[in-house]
């Protein structure tokens, strides 16, 4: 377990409790705690409380709901994901582990490491985060939503299914070691996060509760309170039409079908909302991931399309009017209120409006010395105040804005090339800047604010009940299975002892 961290909902640990069933294999679910990043302007931002609070409160809720199912939960900590996983399964003679998906650089590497270190073991993974797998939606980076949109909409009546539940193990299945069980119930969750070397002053956040049963929780109460306002309001910041849900969609705590599916149910009522919504939690979400699947640069000016960087390089050094550092960006020091307004809130409540963060991070690309570094500090500060941050969709959130990402060139100018402009009196016509203003300045935004503003198999998920689309083994041997072949399995290993998600 890794980016999907739920119990229910979970196409990778359903897989995982397939291949357990299938072989007689007992199954287990670990989770590798990634170390806290020590951080720097250069490199990124250090891990904080707000991210890693939020993360191990769920994760607590996913070892008290898997015990109830006979399933032990294993949290290793205490060194890099790849060594402590490969240690764990030569410990227990693992016979398969089962992976979910991130497109990210990082968890991508691990997987690696871990299938550099032990390649007899079969490593499969799992896409349970996006409705459509990335490499069924698309085999290539696409252009922008207009490229994507018929590829995903013309596979969701196979993908968009409702997801079994997870059987509870029974007594008589196969067992893992007894220790695992112990560990797994000892575990002292107050402790580990006193422990870990976190920036503190990135406080938790008091407006989103954790965990998967919260998250269902806040899907039914935007359904039933903002939904209606969704598809007219969404891009006002100074009225709640937004769902909120992007903490539990980063960190798996939510299935983004399961939202969907629970979306989709009001699409007689709320017709033009329900639109609205799956095309952005849909097809503009997973656009994301697939840019960062096929784009190894998705952090770097390197990852623009080759229009935006020609335009920035041939603007790099035009005269700014004002140019600020990290430190008088981060401190909302600039000379525009509205621009201070959105910074304040993201870092008391973090999160910022969806149409803020666009004005936001084209206003650090005004402001700064380059292009180069508007993009390093717009990351920097997404990833170390957004309770969503390290993501897909704030990569391509910030790179939209600052290096046009999925856009188009735009009349050329100072500064911005040919990359889109925003300006103040834009927001004045769309909204009540004032509002904003005053809502995100003084005590509150000191205080922060608590208002709302069957598949399976590795590579290919396939529909419930229905036929593979395709699957891969990323290690320890071959598991291929073909278009219109049954849902696939991996082969009994020599030493069957324990099949894991990670």
């Amino acid at each position: 377990m890794g980016r999907d961290q739920r119990v229910q909902d979970n196409w990778a640990l359903l897989h995982a409790a397939e291949l357990a069933e299938a072989h007689s294999l007992p199954l287990s679910v670990v989770f590798c705690l990634p170390p806290p990043a020590a951080g720097s302007p250069s490199t990124g931002p250090g891990s904080t409380l707000r991210e890693y609070g939020f993360m191990l409160k769920g994760l607590r809720e996913v070892s008290t709901e898997l015990a109830a199912l006979r399933v032990p939960f294993c949290l290793l900590h205490g060194g890099s994901p790849p060594e402590l996983l490969s240690q764990f399964c030569a410990q227990h003679e693992v016979a398969v582990v089962v992976a979910d998906y991130s497109p990210l650089r990082e968890p991508r590497g691990w997987k690696e490491a871990l299938i550099a270190a032990r390649p007899a073991t079969p490593v499969l993974e799992v896409d349970a985060h996006n409705v459509v797998p990335v490499w069924v939606a698309s085999d290539k980076r696409e252009v922008g939503a207009r490229t994507i949109r018929k590829k995903i909409t013309e596979k969701l009546p196979q993908w968009l299914v409702d997801i079994p539940a997870l059987p509870p193990r029974a007594a008589a299945d196969p067992q893992p070691p007894a220790g695992l069980a112990a560990a797994a119930a000892a575990m002292d969750w107050v402790a580990l996060e006193a422990g870990l070397q976190l920036d503190r002053a990135v406080a938790e956040v008091d407006w989103c509760k954790p965990g998967a049963a919260a998250a269902l929780a806040a899907v039914d109460a935007f359904c039933d309170e903002r939904l209606k306002l969704f598809a007219d309001k969404r891009n006002d910041p100074n009225i709640a039409a937004c769902s909120d849900l992007s903490p539990y969609l980063h960190f798996g705590q939510l299935s983004a079908q399961r939202m969907a599916l629970c979306v989709k149910q009001h699409a007689k009522a709320r017709s033009d909302s329900v639109a609205s919504f799956l095309e952005e939690s849909i097809v503009r979400r997973e656009l994301s991931d697939n840019f960062c699947h096929y784009e190894p640069a998705y952090d770097s000016l390197d990852g623009a399309a080759g229009w935006a960087r020609e335009s920035l390089e041939l603007h790099a050094s035009d005269k700014r009017e004002h140019v600020y550092s990290l430190e008088q960006l981060e401190g909302a020091q600039t000379h525009e209120d509205l621009w201070n307004a959105a910074q304040r809130q993201l870092a008391a409540r973090g999160k910022m409006h969806g149409f803020m963060r666009m004005y936001w991070a084209k206003k650090i690309l005004e402001w700064t010395a380059s292009p180069a570094e508007a993009l390093r500090i717009g990351l920097y500060l997404n990833d170390k105040y957004s309770i969503d941050g390290r993501d897909p969709n704030g990569y391509v959130g910030v790179g939209w804005s600052v290096m046009g990402v999925h856009d188009m060139g735009w009349a050329e100018r100072a500064v911005f090339g040919k990359i889109r402009y925003m300006n103040y009196n834009g927001c004045k016509r769309k909204f009540d800047v004032k509002q904003y203003v005053a809502e995100w300045s003084g005590k509150k935004a000191a205080a922060g604010s608590t208002s709302a503003g069957a598949k399976s198999a590795s590579a290919g998920r396939a529909k419930a009940g229905g036929k593979a689309m395709k699957q891969t083994t990323l290690g320890g041997g071959s598991t291929a299975a073909a278009d219109d072949e049954p849902r696939a399995k991996a082969p009994p290993p020599k030493k069957p002892k324990l099949a894991i998600p990670i």
